[in-house]
């Protein structure tokens, strides 16, 4: 397609022909998670559905998003261990017992974490975009604000979400 700006010929890419809208490329009925549910079943709800992250419900009304960074921000992951070393004979006897107490500190700490509260650890309030916005907003919003993803709404209702690889996609295939 070709224009005229200033009077001089502007050549545009085809896919430019037509706006891409973020509702062309947006999943519907996003799977979402209660703002009061245990960290486990926003887990378990990334895991199952292999998504990066999940809009967080109150009510019928999206708080907040959680993603797989924030619950991996929940572990301590601390730094190289203090207590490494070569055992002498005596302490051989020792390290079976040392790694039965660990397991069971890290065992203590993983169901801490899978009960904490999902509202604890969300990303708050949530960065939304209208359905009808252009896919260069949607863009543009992900950039600005250093994120892999968007709930996409209508008003306050929640009709989507749109991350980066469908923006990639759309533009794909625009052309």
């Amino acid at each position: 397609m070709r224009g005229m700006v200033s009077g001089l010929p502007v050549c545009f890419p085809e896919w430019r022909k037509r706006v891409m809208k973020v509702r062309d490329i947006m999943t519907r009925n996003p799977v979402t998670v209660s703002a009061d549910d245990p960290v486990r079943i926003a887990a378990g709800l990334l895991r199952t559905n292999r998504i990066g992250g999940l809009p967080v419900m109150e009510k019928n009304e999206i708080v907040g998003v959680v993603t797989e960074s924030d619950v991996i921000s929940l572990l301590e992951t601390g730094r190289l261990s203090d207590d490494l070393w070569l055992p002498s004979p005596l302490e051989v006897i020792e390290i079976p017992l040392r790694e039965v107490v660990n397991w069971e500190k890290t065992k203590t700490a993983l169901t801490h974490i899978g009960e904490t509260p999902v509202r604890k650890i969300m990303s708050h309030p949530a960065i939304t975009i209208e359905e009808d916005a252009d896919i260069e907003d949607a863009a543009a919003l992900m950039l600005s604000h250093r994120i892999a993803r968007l709930p996409v709404v209508h008003g306050r209702r929640l009709t989507g979400i749109v991350a980066k690889a469908d923006i990639i996609r759309g533009v794909g295939s625009a052309g």
